[in-house]
């Protein structure tokens, strides 16, 4: 099992002192930090308007990530696939993909925050739709060795050929799934699945139900599955008060960035987000003691191994882990990526071995 850096960004807090440029700044330096110390993989999430993250153009930071590394995956977790015209992904990530010598993993949904759909003119009612019908056309575009056609409900265009082309073919695609839609969607295409553990629980019971129903989906459409991964939020510690603190930073992370960004009002969320509406529910009651291994990697390395060893006994082929949640030093943040790559991923067959390094 494979291990990956992952954020999204997150800076919408009360009286908070990192703007965000700062933070992007600091992403960068520890993308690049988990190439050093033996990390597979770099995810960077798309997020507009400041509502929850800060970061909104995970293609260009990964461009100057790509040109200060050698080995780690580049990808966006994810692309907010609606908010644009497919024939502009398609280009840029291939373009990535050719500066990075095939170092692309492409990841794309649909989001969840209505107010980043409205300045870009976009349907949050209609995503779902315009998301697949998006995806499709990605992946033809990369995949075609010539000009294309396509005339569907919402894109029309006549004999497009993108170039630069990809160097990967394909280019590995997920689908980051919430909900069953999403995950028939992942099967029916053929793309790898992204899956977040605290939402896997409460829509389908646990990581062992989403494998299962993500192969019966792959087996239905005479497809074979594709890379399984889910994201962890992931605190070292090593006491009762350091404990204590992670709990409490990642419940302000609940509570601050992502109520705010979710659709939880049952009058206004179109109807393939009804389950939002019961995960904000919960997570706005959500109190330190209720976070559990279905949520969050919390503890010493030795209880972090026990959790990830569950998850790859589920299936899964890499977790994708979320150091720098609830305003963490970015040099803890840095320490933290360390140890993990030094105490924990060795305990996995294909987690990278450690690398001589020094966190700051």
């Amino acid at each position: 099992m494979h291990f990956g850096y992952f954020t999204l960004s997150d800076n919408h807090y009360e009286n908070n002192p990192r703007d965000a440029n700062q933070f992007v700044a600091d992403i960068v330096d520890e993308a690049v930090y988990a190439e050093e110390v033996g990390f597979h993989s770099a995810w960077i999430g798309e997020h507009h308007f400041s509502t929850l993250g800060v970061l909104s153009c995970p293609d260009l930071v990964l461009a100057n990530v790509a040109a200060r590394t050698k080995r780690i995956r580049l990808a966006p977790a994810v692309t907010v696939l609606p908010l644009h015209h497919p024939i502009r992904v398609a280009e840029q990530w291939a373009t990535l993909d050719l500066l990075s010598n095939g170092r692309v993993d492409f990841a794309a949904g649909r989001g969840y925050d209505r107010r980043e759909y409205l300045p870009f003119k976009a349907s949050f009612e209609d995503n779902q739709a315009l998301f697949e019908e998006g995806m499709e056309l990605v992946r033809r575009l990369w995949s075609s060795e010539g000009p294309i056609s396509h005339q569907g409900k919402y894109y029309q265009f006549d004999q497009v050929n993108i170039t630069p082309k990809p160097i990967q073919r394909p280019i590995p695609a997920y689908v980051a799934s919430f909900s069953k839609p999403s995950i028939e969607l992942a099967g029916r295409l053929g793309c790898g699945l992204i899956v977040a553990p605290f939402a896997a629980s409460l829509t389908f019971g646990g990581l062992e139900q989403v494998a299962q129903l993500y192969a019966e989906t792959c087996a239905r459409h005479g497809r074979w599955p594709g890379r399984l991964m889910c994201s962890y939020f992931t605190h070292f510690a090593d006491n009762k008060t350091e404990e204590n603190e992670a709990r409490a930073r990642q419940i302000r992370y609940y509570q601050e960035c992502v109520l705010a960004a979710f659709p939880g009002d049952p009058h206004n969320a179109p109807p393939s987000y009804g389950y939002f509406v019961d995960m904000v529910a919960r997570l706005s009651k959500v109190q330190p003691e209720d976070l559990t291994e279905n949520s969050v990697l919390l503890g010493s390395p030795a209880q972090i191994t026990a959790t990830l060893k569950k998850v790859e006994a589920a299936g899964f082929d890499e977790v994708i882990l979320y150091f720098n949640v609830g305003l963490k030093p970015h040099s803890q943040v840095k320490e933290e990526m360390a140890r993990f790559a030094s105490e924990v991923a060795p305990a996995f067959a294909g987690g990278q071995p450690a690398r001589p390094a020094k966190a700051g």
